[in-house]
């Protein structure tokens, strides 16, 4: 067990000294908006740093930082090029550079609910003995959302998100920051939570440091292009064993496995006319339909999301368990 000390106060003032960690993309409307955010808390400006790490090097985003720190010229806006290594790197260069005793994460999308939000999520963290401190993060999307928007809804039942964080950095230096192999937003906080409960202390939770994570629709079959992120489940699995087939996943999804190897005999029978082939082919689509019911139920029913049902119905199963394997095969682990 490691003893994080106590978090000191900047002086003169009965305060932490916090700094607020924003990676970001080529997205300087959310940037903008999450920066008025996080600029209006109702925190001290000589306590208060933020740090953007422009992930994409993008030539517009220096323009969005220069136009904003103009507009509050008492608080210390920073920009670090993120060398496009992905969120965890990036993350890890902003708090890195920062100065804050507190390191705040959020992410460009999201946008603090109130002015309350770093005073509801330090005060948590202040009186405890935690590392960290998860807030509640909100989701609003309609009533008959896309896939996309209840996929990110989900957002709201996970335990611990970067988007709304408090870590000490005295722990986050303890255990080495984010791991960079994790290079898609995706398990990477997850990892995190588990290193830094390691040290002893459980993350805590400030359900009133919210907040909003608006979901877009989603571009055309974009579920497909996210099969990548199923690769870093074999890096989580291969880091905390125990812990991911207790809280994230109990086995392997066998009806994708299943989906995949029927339409691969499937297609072997049809091409060699044997019957085994429609067998295999009816199984696959009893499957397959039953499937696609269960993502369409409850979302939008428009022409264009139902053809994108159909479609990455089909693809999902095989896409997911090539990056699966491809993901035990890359970082070496037995993991299906």
């Amino acid at each position: 067990m490691t003893t994080l000390e106590p978090i000191p106060v900047a002086p003169g003032t009965s305060r932490p000294t916090v700094s607020v960690v924003i990676p970001t993309f080529r997205r300087d409307d959310l940037l903008e908006r999450c920066l008025r955010g996080v600029l209006t808390q109702d925190w001290p400006a000589e306590s208060l740093q933020v740090c953007v790490v422009d992930d994409a090097d993008s030539k517009t985003t220096p323009d969005v930082i220069g136009r904003i720190a103009l507009e509050h010229p008492h608080h210390q806006v920073l920009l670090f090029g993120g060398g496009r290594r992905g969120p965890a790197a990036a993350r890890n260069t902003g708090w890195q550079a920062a100065t804050g005793d507190i390191i705040a994460f959020i992410d460009d999308d999201a946008f603090p609910a109130n002015e309350n939000w770093i005073r509801e999520g330090v005060s948590t963290l202040v009186g405890s003995q935690a590392p960290a401190v998860s807030g509640r993060v909100v989701v609003p999307i309609p009533e008959a959302p896309t896939d996309f928007q209840r996929n990110v809804r989900s957002l709201q039942d996970a335990t611990f998100l970067t988007c709304n964080a408090f870590v000490r950095r005295a722990a986050l230096e303890a255990v080495g920051g984010f791991d960079e192999r994790f290079e898609v937003p995706f398990r990477e906080d997850t990892d995190l939570q588990y290193r830094l409960e390691e040290l002893g202390d459980l993350v805590l939770r400030a359900d009133d440091a919210v907040v909003i994570h608006p979901a877009p629709r989603g571009k055309f079959a974009e579920s497909l292009r996210r099969q990548r992120y199923s690769m870093f489940n074999a890096l989580l699995y291969r880091k905390h064993r125990a812990r991911f087939r207790e809280e994230i996943q109990a086995g392997p999804p066998f009806s994708y496995y299943a989906m995949t190897i029927l339409a691969g005999a499937a297609a072997l029978g049809l091409i060699r006319r044997a019957r085994a082939g429609w067998v295999a082919l009816a199984l696959w689509a009893v499957l397959d339909a039953a499937f696609f019911v269960r993502r369409v139920r409850g979302t939008e029913h428009s022409t264009k999301h139902l053809a994108d049902m159909a479609l990455t119905s089909v693809l999902i199963p095989p896409l997911s368990v090539y990056w699966r394997l491809r993901g035990a095969a890359k970082f070496r682990v037995w993991f299906a």
